[in-house]
């Protein structure tokens, strides 16, 4: 009998050990280079670290999508978290990871919008993309003098500046202009510069984003979607040439995804990210005094739980 009652002592600290280890598990979170998302990676390490009394890491460096994919696909704790996942830029990784292998969960998702803008006092030349097609509107944009027009297609890391080029490509507008590919923060730096002095400049961007509440600025009007406008095969070596894409992005649906391995080495974390549901509007309050104010995303992140904890409760426990 003391020999069984040991036994069974050992399996219960065994299993308690476990447990602990399970629920102490280090978070991982990708560290997107946008404003939005890299506001939404420090809310989640707040939580995490805040009332949930666990611990979460920022990846510094971590943005490239189809790498996040991979390792929580992986699941051993390289990267589990990543926080801003946009349709139809992550296609092939949606696919693959989340369709195909099941290996990613995701949240409740937010609404987002993507395009082409221009600042508004350029509304009287520029409107749509068939006004991309004029020369002469194409020379404005000129910086080196090489005969093309620039455009920001965005970060070198992000699947969206392969996208955009597809579409100056599908539209049939890249003999006349070429894609500018620089990190977001020198884009916003030219931005500034440029609607300081009221100079031209055309540019991929989304909301929510705090650049909405600093400029004004008008989307480039597009064809609407319909079927066969997109076809994108971006993982070929020939993407630009097997892509197709002549048509308005459509709203899409923005995700937080995390490992599914998360439900074993950590499951109360991966019933809060499971949980949370963001809104638009508080994601644009987080990214206008990150990005346009310059304050501490650790500082707004843990202001902000700390402040909504009815909310955060709401995501711990739902």
């Amino acid at each position: 009998m003391k020999i069984l009652k040991k036994l069974l002592v050992s399996l219960f600290f065994a299993i308690a050990a476990n447990s602990s280890a399970a629920q102490d598990s280090k978070i991982t979170i990708a560290d997107l280079t946008w404003t939005g998302a890299n506001a939404i990676g420090h809310v989640i390490q707040a939580i995490i670290t805040g009332p949930m009394r666990g611990e979460a890491e920022i990846v510094k460096g971590a943005s490239d999508g189809s790498i996040i994919f991979a390792s929580m696909d992986k699941g051993d704790g390289s990267i589990d978290v990543h926080p801003d996942i946009w349709m139809p830029v992550q296609i092939n990784n949606w696919n693959k990871y989340i369709e195909g292998n099941n290996s990613v969960a995701l949240n409740k998702p937010y609404n987002g919008t993507q395009g082409m803008f221009v600042p508004y006092y350029l509304s009287d030349k520029i409107s749509s993309f068939s006004d991309l097609a004029d020369s002469e509107i194409a020379s404005l944009f000129d910086k080196d003098g090489n005969g093309k027009g620039e455009y920001w297609a965005g970060d070198a890391s992000w699947t969206s500046t392969k996208i955009w080029q597809i579409k100056f490509k599908s539209y049939g507008l890249d003999k006349l202009w070429e894609p500018e590919i620089i990190p977001d923060a020198t884009f916003k730096s030219q931005l500034e510069i440029a609607y300081n002095s009221q100079k031209p400049i055309l540019f991929y961007y989304w909301t929510p984003e705090w650049l909405f509440a600093a400029y004004e600025l008008l989307a480039l009007d597009e064809p609407l979607f319909s079927e066969g406008c997109q076809m994108l095969n971006l993982e070929q070596e020939n993407w630009l040439e097997a892509s197709i894409f002549n048509c308005k992005h459509t709203d899409t649906k923005v995700w937080v995804g995390h490992s599914r391995s998360l439900e074993d080495r950590n499951p109360d974390v991966a019933k809060m990210l499971t949980n949370i549901a963001l809104n638009p509007a508080t994601i644009n309050e987080w990214a206008l005094k990150i990005g346009r104010d310059g304050m501490d995303p650790v500082v707004v992140a843990e202001k902000w739980v700390k402040e909504n904890m009815d909310i955060v409760n709401a995501w711990i426990n739902g």
